[in-house]
């Protein structure tokens, strides 16, 4: 997979400000305000910053944590893992793996089969739902 680089200035202008901090910065929105939190709605989670496909609709879940989570990305490839040492708190932080884009973290809480809770920022996400309608 090539990892995609993009100029600041172009990610600053076509980015919303929630959408640079979260991505470029390793922000984190807050709990239940994100656009995917409770959405049903089926399809694929892209990155926001590149457009890669990272998860679907199928492996997302409620866990009441208050931002989109899943269960699984959709190729181990398309995530990457890095031990992430802010806050004062040891965590496994997730980047997309062509852009390296902050997307959130990953724990070891979630349900079966694999026992993961990919926590995801809305702000780092762009839903194509199955049958074309773009969402953001």
């Amino acid at each position: 997979m090539t990892n995609k680089t993009f100029d600041d200035s172009e990610l600053r202008e076509r980015l919303s400000a929630e959408q640079y901090a979260v991505t470029q910065q390793a922000g984190t929105e807050r709990a239940f305000t994100g656009c995917y939190w409770d959405t049903k709605t089926p399809g694929t989670y892209h990155c926001i910053v590149c457009d890669e496909a990272l998860f679907t609709s199928e492996t997302k879940y409620d866990s009441g944590s208050g931002w989109p989570s899943f269960t699984q990305a959709i190729d181990d490839g398309q995530v990457t893992r890095k031990v992430d040492t802010s806050h004062g708190m040891t965590r496994i932080e997730a980047e997309c793996a062509n852009c390296g884009a902050h997307l959130g973290h990953v724990f070891p809480d979630g349900p079966a089969p694999s026992g993961e809770r990919y926590c995801m920022n809305s702000a780092s996400l762009r839903l194509d739902p199955d049958g074309g309608v773009t969402e953001q």
